[in-house]
């Protein structure tokens, strides 16, 4: 295999591990630690998609979030999910006002979710309803309010929250909903000297979140670098392969999946984890994803399009142990 594929120059992938170098620098002057979080979150939007943090309370993730669209220049809104929130609490409303030649009219009020980076916080605690407006905005990048649809601007990306303690007074996401998030991006304690710095930061003055390094064109340009990456065959085959291994009723699924697996995943899965290894490869300043690229990136976008049978659960057996296990049976 060529060195340097087709359309992807030395030069441009050095110009872009230099760009993501300024805007880790600029994270990391925020946020503590959380480097894999963080990386994570950085292939997401390298590659235009939705994540999900899922994390206890006071792990930094609305600020890692918000830390994000800063450092991208992004418009950014947040959404507290509750209960009794609305459809058109995001998606936006008719206004019933008068035009210019005085005669009554519809006016159209936007919503939350016209920004290039939504947080929706707890996002397990809206109504199904509420999750299927933001579902059509993730999914087709418009929403549709009174007959009539509106485009989201590029870039657009939904980053929900979800606290895995509290689960009372919530609505688990359908897995058509939790399949449109590239990643589950799972966020953990910091360590002792982490916490310490953490201290240390956030009781010496109010928290400055990092400035702009890029503006939306310049975005554009690196989000389409990403996508105009080559993918070799065998790393092709590599993820199809991995993905069929996980789906109990296929020939090549593996006997712990057949096991334990009640749904695996879909082709989307296939599709994600070959374009997060191509941000994952140019993110580590090379030309071309490799197989490796594709195990580093394949608990976060697995383990929440795997779900497990009755059997799993009695012998307590989680998504994540299913998708550690794959990678040590489907050979590379």
């Amino acid at each position: 295999m060529r060195d340097v594929p087709v359309g992807i120059a030395h030069e441009r992938v050095a110009e872009f591990t230099q760009r993501i170098q300024a805007i880790r620098s600029s994270l990391h002057r925020v946020i503590v630690g959380q480097d894999e979080a963080l990386d994570q979150l950085l292939v997401s939007a390298l590659t235009g998609s939705h994540a999900l943090l899922v994390g206890v309370p006071g792990l930094a993730k609305t600020l890692m979030v918000k830390a994000l669209a800063a450092a991208f220049s992004w418009k950014f809104s947040r959404v507290q999910f509750t209960p009794d929130l609305m459809p058109s609490d995001i998606t936006g409303y008719e206004l019933l006002g008068r035009g210019d030649d005085g005669m009554p009219q519809m006016t159209f009020r936007p919503g939350p979710v016209f920004a290039n980076l939504v947080l929706a916080d707890e996002i397990n605690r809206a109504a199904p309803k509420t999750q299927s407006a933001l579902l059509e905005a993730m999914a087709e990048r418009h929403v549709t309010v009174g007959g009539k649809t509106y485009d989201l601007d590029e870039p657009f990306l939904v980053i929900a929250t979800q606290n895995p303690i509290e689960q009372e007074g919530t609505y688990p996401l359908p897995e058509a909903q939790l399949d449109r998030f590239m990643m589950e991006i799972r966020i953990g304690y910091p360590s002792v000297a982490e916490e310490e710095e953490v201290v240390l930061k956030t009781t010496g003055g109010r928290q400055v979140l990092p400035e702009a390094t890029l503006d939306r064109e310049a975005f554009l340009q690196l989000r389409d670098l990403v996508w105009a990456v080559p993918t070799p065959p065998n790393v092709a085959n590599y993820a199809v392969r991995l993905c069929r291994a996980t789906r109990p009723e296929d020939g090549s699924s593996t006997k712990f999946s057949r096991e334990y697996v009640s749904w695996g995943a879909g082709p989307r899965g296939s599709q994600s984890l070959v374009l997060a290894a191509k941000a994952r490869a140019l993110l580590m300043g090379r030309t071309a994803p490799t197989i490796e690229d594709i195990q580093a990136v394949v608990p976060p976008i697995l383990r929440h399009r795997v779900i497990v049978n009755h059997r799993a659960v009695g012998d307590a057996i989680t998504s994540e142990q299913v998708v550690r296990q794959l990678l040590k049976d489907v050979a590379a």
